[in-house]
């Protein structure tokens, strides 16, 4: 899944592992962020996403010896690298960037902000869907990664996603 927050990638990602049979890899950076937020009362940094993105891989790794066939990502080090040049005036650390470039997936949902926002202590941008939505899709393009565009409802997006992961599965 590939995204701005509060478009369904968690859900949707949880809904796929289950029709899978297979494993789920979720945000590392939510609990990362989110334990920092209950116990610090701060919000993320320019320092904290190394440990994120290694976090993420980490999960990753670990989830892919247990996979059946196919390994849904809640999110991916790609995503990380958009929120860092997002959040910190386009820059991102050179290992980010460079792990952005190594780390390919065979397929990249990009959900579309047409779901209701869902506000928590970590998101902080209702205002700004659109913005971040481009920001997502432009660094797809960039990267040269392969992406469907997933819009509408819960029902749609499964089935579309669905039908991409069974051909993917057949190749």
């Amino acid at each position: 899944m590939f995204g701005p927050e509060s478009t369904g990638k968690t859900t949707l990602s949880k809904e796929l592992a289950t029709h899978y049979n297979t494993e789920w890899v979720p945000e590392f950076a939510r609990d990362y962020l989110q334990k920092k937020w209950d116990e610090e009362r701060e919000v993320c940094s320019y320092e904290d996403l190394l440990p994120i993105a290694e976090g993420q891989i980490l999960l990753e790794n670990k989830a892919s010896e247990q996979a059946n066939r196919v390994l849904i990502c809640d999110t991916d080090i790609l995503e990380t690298n958009v929120y860092s040049k997002a959040y910190f005036n386009g820059i991102s650390d050179e290992s980010l960037e460079k792990a952005s470039i190594e780390n390919q997936y065979d397929m990249y949902f990009l959900t579309y902000i047409d779901t209701p926002w869902e506000a928590d202590d970590l998101r902080d941008r209702p205002n700004e869907r659109e913005k971040m939505f481009h920001f997502f899709r432009e660094a797809l393009e960039k990267y040269k990664r392969p992406y469907v565009l997933l819009k509408g409802g819960k029902e749609e997006r499964f089935k579309k996603a669905t039908q991409i992961i069974d051909e993917l599965i057949k190749r």
